[in-house]
């Protein structure tokens, strides 16, 4: 079965003195990378999606530093680059042509925010068939409000991932390289 590896909006908002700084995606990122390295020591494809937002957005701004690929990714300009301006990697990008052009029959799914785009493209994937594996720290999110209350970063994390569970197969990066 192909697999893709499917880095979502690993972009310099996200880091810190970005305009919305995550929770440790330093973390993330270093985890992003060892399966950079495994994809392209076995020559299978890495698609990098970038969230370019409206001008009025408060971050993803188009043109700014804050929209941009963080300088760790290991992208190069041959790299395939997929622009969204919505949550779902899949909606109005031509994420799924990609997909079909390289015979993609599995996404191994990475990046940031595990609460919204890691969320809404993995629901995506596992409803077009590619039976999507789901890195779980290669993923990213914030502390949220509502309602009054505040919820920690960790318990988005675990309460996303654990819905998740049913659209995808939750690994970590060591389970997914080494086992």
């Amino acid at each position: 079965m192909k697999q893709a590896l499917l880095i979502i909006d690993v972009q310099n908002d996200y880091f810190k003195a970005g305009d919305m700084e995550l929770v440790e995606p330093e973390q993330a990122l270093m985890q992003i990378n060892q399966l950079e390295d495994h994809f392209l020591k076995q020559s299978l494809p890495i698609i990098y999606v970038q969230h370019i937002a409206a001008s009025d957005a408060p971050f993803f701004r188009e043109n700014s530093n804050g929209v941009q690929l963080h300088q760790d990714l290991r992208y190069t300009t041959d790299a395939i680059l997929v622009a969204k301006k919505y949550p779902n990697s899949f909606y109005q990008t031509r994420l799924q042509q990609i997909l079909l052009e390289q015979g993609i029959e599995q996404l191994v799914i990475v990046g940031m925010m595990t609460h919204m785009c890691i969320d809404s493209t993995t629901r995506a994937a596992k409803e077009l068939g590619y039976q999507p594996i789901l890195i779980s720290d290669a993923t990213a999110t914030r502390t949220l409000q509502f309602d009054g209350q505040t919820v920690a970063a960790h318990q988005v994390q675990l309460a996303y991932l654990s819905a998740l569970s049913n659209f995808a197969d939750i690994q970590t990066t060591h389970d997914y390289l080494y086992s």
